[in-house]
């Protein structure tokens, strides 16, 4: 099975280190990150998908940072 998930923060050092760690423990980046500014706090935020091959199959009450 293929995990999926998506990494969401404010655009900081915090953030790349999420991706960082996510990366460290086998997921691999999926697609290119995006950017957006959010009006609302006046910050920009960031996202970025990754995957990682998992044995199993799907299970929704799985928490996929455990994975």
């Amino acid at each position: 099975m293929i995990a999926y998930r998506l990494l969401t923060g404010e655009d900081t050092s915090a953030f790349c280190h999420k991706v960082t760690k996510a990366l460290d423990e086998g997921w691999q980046l999926y697609g290119d990150p995006q950017y957006a500014f959010d009006t609302t706090a006046e910050t920009m935020r960031c996202a970025q998908a990754v995957t990682k091959h998992v044995t199993g199959h799907y299970n929704p009450d799985a928490k996929l940072g455990d994975l």
